[in-house]
């Protein structure tokens, strides 16, 4: 496979995945399996793309960060919870991402770890769906501390490959009362903070592994993530108000149990 070509599937399987309850890492994992291409070669480059996903929800969300910009210059009591609440959830992840990085790491290169993530994380989202009982919420700025907190902890679940990070979001908030859209919306602007510091911190890591000609090939990858996810971020807004997260879970509990037979069979 061209190197052209493994960078726009990549950068599509991004801008799908970053944002929906499917995981993104554990989807690029299991890509790196399918496809059989060295992932030692296009790690990096998958942390590199990220950035593309996160200006997606930027853009989408444009007038939420600018109203929340000027509320603070006046200081506005809801622009200031807004971002109390996502630096609340953001504050987990720094801590536990920091303390164990290297057993995380670890689990990026275990194929079944990520199909056995996927049906639990399928079978969790059934469960959450049909037992949470849940409020409307006037938008991130109405969550409490506590549950923003609490919202931080349940996200860093999303460290093991396959569980991810959106759907921990989505599913913690849900199961503390928190509507469905509100829900999603808070794991968009959460991923902004949490995404550019995992990527930042990656990048740095490993920038000496980052060659003159893997420019282009990142380049491209960014922007079909960032235009993908586009797509992806408004369709789901519109799958979960209508329909819920089940048709996710289902996806993932299929998804979990082919990967597993086909990793045992290879």
């Amino acid at each position: 496979m061209g190197l052209t070509l493994t960078a726009i599937i990549l950068g599509i399987v991004e801008g799908i995945t970053e944002y929906l309850p499917v995981s993104s890492t554990g989807h690029l994992i299991l890509a790196t399996e399918l496809l059989g291409y060295n992932a030692a070669r296009w790690d990096v480059f998958n942390i590199a793309i990220q950035p593309g996903a996160i200006l997606a929800i930027i853009v989408l969300y444009w007038r939420t960060f600018m109203e929340v910009g000027k509320g603070l210059l006046r200081l506005d009591p809801a622009s200031l919870r807004f971002v109390r609440n996502v630096l609340l959830a953001f504050i987990p992840a720094v801590v536990i991402g920091l303390a164990f990085h290297d057993p995380i790491e670890a689990l990026l290169e275990n194929g079944r770890v990520v199909a056995w993530a996927l049906i639990i994380g399928g079978i969790a989202i059934l469960v959450v769906e049909r037992l949470a009982r849940t409020q409307h919420y006037d938008g991130v700025s109405a969550v409490g501390s506590r549950t923003s907190s609490l919202i931080g902890v349940i996200q860093c679940l999303a460290m093991i490959p396959g569980i991810s990070r959106s759907g921990a979001t989505i599913l913690g908030a849900m199961a503390m009362g928190v509507d469905r859209k509100t829900a999603a919306e808070f794991s968009f602007f959460l991923a902004v903070p949490t995404l550019v510091g995992a990527t930042a911190l990656q990048l740095v890591k490993h920038r000496h592994e980052i060659s003159q000609g893997d420019y282009g090939l990142i380049a491209i990858g960014f922007v079909v993530s960032f235009i993908v996810a586009l797509v992806v971020v408004k369709g789901f807004i519109a799958i979960v108000t209508r329909h819920g997260f089940a048709p996710f879970a289902w996806y993932r509990i299929v998804a979990g149990v082919a990967a597993l037979v086909w990793l045992g069979v290879r």
